[in-house]
Formats: structure tokens, C-alpha cells, sequence
């Protein structure tokens, strides 16, 4: 089953401009990483994935299932920017309540909840509970939350924000190990980002879709010259670059 939006349209208040208009975009297999710059529309296309929202006009499927159904949302799973600690809640309970919400049975949730925590490396951090836990292991909390109904789809909002080199690290090598099961759509603000794991890349600018296609198309982009530790940054702002010319 694949991830499709077609030709959607989105705007916060029936006064407001759409921040995004006959949108069109189809999420490959494996790991896709959304780039943008701030207001192009990223967190709005996650949103409408994620069915938190309803396009105003057009249609969001995953295969058969509408975004409207029950079924899509147990099989997508999405982690906003922000994740708040629930504080009464240790790490596997907020993994089984997520799993729950879900449409899991309860005992269901529970068993399950042990393997996806083992699957971030947060096995031994079950009993903590979820607001003593770093910011790191917070996301990666999410991320077993994710794993715990089984989801098809995983939309990730600035997954990586706030974490130190060696978390970064961490969750990358967790993504590289997810892609074999899940589709992956990652949002970011940093193009440092762009993990050679990832398969493709699409970039957003004023609600419309800039690029999408296979990560060495886009890195393609970048001046001849850059370096391989540069070229994910030059080949972006030479799209954004592009853009701006008349």
C-alpha cells in the first residue's frame, strides 16, 4: 500500500490563503526526507498525512483505505514536533496507551509494548517514567509507539531536533533499521539531515512540490565542485536558489 495525496487543498480558516493548493504527492518506499523552508507547507502535508487534518478539496489514501477511515489511522503513525512526557506514565505504559488508542486490545498493547521498546534500545528503560526521560529517548519513545500497532506509514516532524551528535546517530541507525517495514516521511529544518540511508528527497517552497525524486537527483543539484559533506546544503539552496529567479 502507498501513501497518496491528490490534488489537495488546505488553509487554516476559510479567510485564509491555502498553504497548500491542488497538491499532488505520491511517498516512495523506504525513507523520503521533506525539506523546506519555514511556512512551505511541511508540517501541513504531515498533518493531512497523518489525517490530524481533512483537505478542504482532494483526497489522502494509503492504498484503499481513506484518511477519513479508522483503518488508515491505525496503520499511520505520526510524531509531531513536540512530544509531551506524560508524567504518571512510565515509557512501555505510554508505548501500550499509545498501541491502545490504536485500536489494540489492551493485552495486546501490553505485550507488544516490551518489543517496540526493545526495538528503539529503551528496553531497559520501560519502568522509567516518560518525564524523566532525555529528549532523545522521549522521540524514540515515539518512534515505539510507532512500531507497536504494526504501522505502514511513519511521518516524523523534526524528529532529530534538539539532540546531540550521538543521538543523532542513534536514530538514524534505528530509521535505517525501519525502512525495510515501514514508508518513512521525515521533516526537517537541517539538510545535515539527509542520511545516506535515505532513498529520496522532495522539497517543499510556497505550498507547491520544488523536487522530488531519488537522493542522488537532488544532490545532483549541488555546483560542480561541493564537497561530499556540502553537497546535501548547496544542492538545497541552489532548488530555493532557482526558485527565486525570475
Amino acid at each position: 500500500m502507498t501513501l497518496e495525496l491528490t490534488a489537495c487543498t488546505y488553509s487554516y480558516g476559510r479567510r485564509k490563503a491555502p498553504v497548500l493548493r491542488d497538491f499532488g504527492f505520491r511517498l516512495p518506499e523506504g525513507l523520503t526526507i521533506l525539506l523546506g523552508p519555514n511556512g512551505a507547507g511541511k508540517s501541513t502535508l504531515l498533518k493531512l498525512a497523518a489525517a490530524v487534518v481533512q483537505p478542504r478539496s482532494g483526497t489522502v489514501r494509503l492504498g484503499r483505505l481513506s484518511s477519513r477511515s479508522a483503518a488508515y489511522r491505525a496503520a499511520v503513525a505520526w510524531m509531531p514536533q513536540h512530544i509531551t512526557a506524560m508524567p504518571g506514565l512510565t515509557a512501555r505504559e505510554y508505548v501500550a496507551y499509545v498501541g491502545w488508542l490504536k485500536g489494540l486490545s489492551r493485552s495486546d498493547a501490553w505485550d507488544r509494548s516490551s518489543g517496540a521498546l526493545a526495538a528503539v534500545e529503551l528496553g531497559e528503560r520501560s519502568g522509567v517514567r516518560t518525564d524523566r526521560l532525555s529528549g532523545g529517548q522521549l522521540r524514540r519513545v515515539g518512534v515505539a509507539g510507532a512500531l507497536v500497532h504494526d504501522a505502514r506509514v511513519l511521518l516524523l516532524d523534526e524528529p532529530t531536533a534538539g539532540m546531540d551528535p550521538h543521538q543523532r546517530r542513534v536514530f538514524r541507525t534505528l530509521l535505517n533499521g525501519l525502512t525495510d517495514r515501514v514508508q518513512v516521511l521525515l521533516s526537517t529544518h537541517d539538510v545535515t539531515d539527509l542520511a545516506e540511508e535515505a532513498g529520496h528527497v522532495a522539497v517543499l517552497h510556497d505550498g507547491g512540490l520544488l523536487h522530488s525524486g531519488p537522493t542522488a537527483t537532488f544532490l545532483a543539484h549541488a555546483p560542480h565542485g561541493s564537497t561530499p559533506a556540502r553537497a546535501a546544503e548547496e544542492a538545497y539552496t541552489a532548488l530555493l536558489g532557482a526558485r527565486a529567479t525570475p
